[in-house]
């Protein structure tokens, strides 16, 4: 039996800037690392406790990283409605890229919830 999650309206997830940053650590296959600023708001009547998040990013070739994970940046935030948590994190890529995703969380009543993570470019350098 599978439990439902449902997309919680008025919990939303804003891309607030994305940057290249050269100096960050980076392989040579994925040289190219981006900052990029994260929001999620809580304009819900619920208060949601951010359990999760998955990524997918594809490169210009169609080949699609997934990364998955417990948390946001080591932490689980707990939203009351009208808050908002805001971090940024790094990712690497080798040619130009689009990154999107998801949060999940779990309300304090327990019902299970995600919002979107918009989808945003992450154009190497020339």
């Amino acid at each position: 039996m599978s439990e439902s999650i449902t997309e919680l309206a008025g919990l939303r997830a804003t891309v607030d800037r994305v940057v290249h940053v050269p100096h960050l650590d980076a392989t040579p296959d994925r040289p190219h690392p981006f900052v990029y600023f994260i929001t999620i708001r809580n304009d819900s009547d619920c208060t949601v406790t951010i359990r999760g998040r998955k990524w997918v990013v594809t490169d210009v070739n169609d080949q699609r990283l997934v990364v998955e994970g417990d948390g946001v940046v080591g932490e689980f935030p707990r939203l009351e409605p009208g808050e908002h948590f805001s971090y940024n994190s790094y990712h690497t890529i080798g040619e130009d890229s689009v990154a999107e995703g998801a949060f999940f969380g779990v309300t304090d009543s327990g019902e299970r919830v995600f919002t979107r993570i918009p989808r945003f470019e992450l154009r190497a350098p020339l």
